[in-house]
């Protein structure tokens, strides 16, 4: 399969770059930036062409990958759709629900395949864990931590306009229900939304199974005090979400691969466009409540 990115930033230089261009069943066509300069030097370094035009690298390749900001990211995998390309995606999705549904849509109209990069669901250690709470009655509630010490520390992240005007909920807000939403089912409600330190956000969700989950989401943190957990009780007991050993170019390069066995058989991925607008509609209702100083609803 011939694949170009579109991004040159810190996250497509540090995964997506290197996954591509050594995947043994892709072709790493070419590099699109908003940046020239910089898609020049990135694809120089993985022996890609660098392309000055979007289209001319839709047009000659089979799928592309976005390591884009999300209202960037948006209107690109809708245009790529519409060109006939495969999505590997990057999360979130979109900001808003109307850019979210627009990709979905265009997808399915183009009959092109999805794969959204929640990078926890492709590290294998997690997504083991996954199957087997999926598989496991009863659960009665669930915890998850997600902090991350993008802003008190030297993290490349840390300059990213998007993130310090959205924060964590649409950073890591989406690992956390990623990982939450296959064991417990979908969110029937946002029960309650609360803002922490900074940045720090708590919401309580009420899931469809019946089970409640509680999120404490930050990229403030103490460096120190940074970490993801992900704690369920139930009748089986409890059961935390186990260490992962899998860089992030590993857990890339297994997207990849569900890329390529999407198109070639026509399957969806659990971890589709759909579910990335599944993920943007909850983190949206989040985000009005918090906008709105509505704690319960």
């Amino acid at each position: 399969m011939r694949i170009g990115l579109l991004g040159t930033g810190p996250w497509a230089e540090a995964a997506y770059a290197p996954a591509l261009s050594g995947h043994r069943e892709l072709d790493f066509v070419g590099v699109w930036g908003r940046r020239p300069d910089a898609a020049k030097a990135l694809a120089d370094r993985h022996g890609a062409r660098a392309y000055d035009d979007v289209d001319a690298l839709l047009a000659e390749v089979d799928a592309v990958a976005i390591a884009l900001p999300p209202s960037v990211q948006a209107p690109l995998a809708v245009r790529a759709a519409q060109a006939h390309c495969h999505l590997l995606l990057d999360k979130p999705l979109a900001l808003s629900v109307e850019e979210g549904r627009a990709v979905v849509e265009a997808a399915e109209q183009a009959d092109v395949t999805s794969v959204v990069f929640f990078t926890a669901r492709f590290q294998t250690a997690t997504e083991d864990w996954i199957t087997e709470q999926a598989a496991v009655d009863g659960w009665f509630t669930a915890r998850a931590e997600w902090l991350g010490s993008v802003f008190t520390s030297d993290s490349p992240f840390a300059a990213s306009p998007w993130r310090r005007e959205k924060g964590a909920l649409w950073d890591v807000g989406p690992h956390a229900l990623s990982v939450l939403l296959p064991v417990l089912g979908d969110v029937k409600q946002v029960a309650a939304a609360a803002r922490g330190p900074q940045d720090t956000v708590h919401l309580v969700l009420e899931h469809v199974s019946g089970a409640s989950s509680t999120l404490t989401l930050s990229l403030t943190a103490p460096p120190a005090a940074a970490g993801a957990t992900v704690e369920l009780r139930g009748k089986a007991g409890v059961t935390v979400l186990p260490a992962s050993s899998d860089g992030p170019v590993h857990a890339l390069t297994r997207a990849a691969d569900a890329l390529l066995a999407g198109a070639r058989t026509g399957r969806p991925h659990p971890c589709d466009a759909a579910l990335g607008l599944r993920v943007t509609e909850i983190l949206a209702t989040a985000e009005a409540q918090l906008a709105n100083g509505i704690g319960t609803r």
